[in-house]
């Protein structure tokens, strides 16, 4: 059995309806803000801490709405899969890269996709908010 990681994830939209997605450094692999819980935490509060450190974005743990919970391949570790819980934040954002983040990129859910688009994105979350990747 390949290892497993749990980690929480947010989804998160500008004004034009565009999602974030984000690149650690040192990684290829576009995905969501999201990480690993630290010791006691809650996915959500996982999700809300994550999400302020990588992007700037503050938000309460409680004011994520549940998207749901996934298994997916992890995008940058091989033979590894990810329990992934993910929320989509309220409201309409605009975010900095910080922290691990080397990059931040908008995606226009209606136009073609990018070939370098994590498993969880590509396999699961996209079609929860109903867009059909190729």
């Amino acid at each position: 059995m390949n290892p497993l990681i749990v980690v929480s994830a947010v989804c998160v939209f500008d004004e034009a309806g565009r999602l974030l997605t984000v690149r650690k450094r040192g990684t290829d692999k576009f995905m969501h803000p999201g990480g690993k819980p630290e010791p006691g935490e809650t996915p959500a509060q996982t999700a809300a801490r994550e999400l302020a450190e990588e992007v700037g974005i503050v938000l309460a743990a409680e004011d994520l709405v549940l998207l749901g919970i996934w298994f997916a391949d992890a995008a940058n570790e091989a033979a590894t899969q990810i329990r992934a819980t993910v929320y989509t934040a309220p409201g309409t954002w605009s975010a900095q890269p910080s922290a691990e983040i080397a990059e931040i990129r908008w995606l226009d859910l209606g136009a073609e996709l990018p070939g370098d688009l994590a498993p969880l994105l590509t396999d699961h979350v996209l079609p929860a908010l109903g867009v059909q990747p190729d």
